[in-house]
């Protein structure tokens, strides 16, 4: 019986399993095994198999896929083992540049937004929030059936931007804003991720959605620079420098919104937002400006596109 696979599809598939296997062997042994890792080999190794458009998408997301492996991988060497974690002096600058007179009492605006907030900014700070990697995806595969030339130079600054951050987040690990008002300015390790503001809007709707998620967050000292700031700002970029006006309002709004919950819900400081900005900044140059200037980079990028790009087989 002929098989559907050709030699060279069953070859990628025996490969796609090979590294799903390594990959759990590999969380097991290191980091641990959660179910996010389980779903995440099923998904690839299904999508895969599949073959047309589900194969191209997995062969195109496999940067974002590389992103998170990364990111939680994160956790064997934390940050605060690297070098000393800035709380005290990070809190100090920030009164020093943004702080302002309450009354007679110098304050941050985090301070000011912890005893003033309202459930309607709550709210609007919840949707943002939840929106920070979501938006952006939805972005990406939007030019990943439109435009797959345009969705790898998006893709590809969105992943050098986070290298950026990670190689900062290890250089200079800070706490946030949050940390000093629970622990004051003494570092203490253990402390687990906290959803902070975002509390408030758990308790408005009666479900501990916030609590949850950062519950299983466990990168606390890497409030700088803030990642958050950062991807709506490569999304605004590409989304203008593509033409695509409309879904360039729809980024410039969750900029916006996403800076302005980043401090009011007590997550980052004004600084570690700039530094968010900063470091897309520096990951969109380093790649238009650097990589994709590069003969091989740019004959990399034209196969990579083919590849995804392929018209799905009739």
């Amino acid at each position: 019986m002929e098989s559907r696979f050709s030699k060279k599809e069953i070859k990628g598939i025996l490969l796609t399993v090979l590294f799903s296997v390594i990959y759990l062997l590999y969380s097991h042994f290191t980091i641990g095994l959660k179910n996010d890792q389980f779903l995440l080999v099923l998904f690839v190794n299904v999508a895969y198999i599949l073959s047309g458009i589900w194969r191209r998408f997995i062969l195109a997301f496999l940067i974002f896929i590389a992103y998170w492996i990364i990111f939680d991988s994160m956790k064997l060497y934390p940050n605060y083992r690297f070098a000393d974690v800035n709380i005290e002096n990070l809190y100090i600058l920030e009164k020093s540049i943004f702080g302002f007179h309450n009354s007679t009492t110098l304050i941050t605006p985090n301070e000011y937004f912890i005893r003033h907030h309202n459930t309607v900014l709550d709210c609007l700070g919840a949707i943002f929030y939840l929106s920070w990697v979501p938006v952006p995806l939805i972005f990406a595969f939007y030019l990943f059936l439109k435009f797959p030339a345009e969705f790898l130079r998006f893709a590809f600054a969105f992943f050098i931007t986070n290298i950026v951050g990670f190689i900062i987040y290890y250089l200079y690990p800070a706490a946030p804003p949050w940390y000093v008002e629970l622990h004051g300015f003494d570092l203490d390790e253990s402390t687990k991720s906290y959803a902070a503001g975002l509390l408030r809007f758990d308790s408005f709707i009666g479900w501990d959605l916030f609590k949850g998620m950062y519950s299983k967050g466990s990168n606390v000292f890497a409030a700088m620079p803030s990642l958050h700031a950062a991807y709506p700002v490569i999304g605004l970029f590409y989304s203008y420098k593509f033409g695509h006006k409309k879904i360039a309002v729809v980024f410039f709004t969750f900029v916006i919104g996403i800076w302005f919950s980043a401090v009011y819900l007590t997550h980052h400081y004004i600084l570690d937002v700039i530094a968010g900005l900063i470091c897309a900044m520096l990951g969109i140059w380093i790649f238009e400006k650097v990589l994709l200037q590069l003969a091989s980079v740019k004959k990399y990028l034209q196969r990579y596109e083919a590849l995804i790009s392929k018209k799905e087989s009739q």
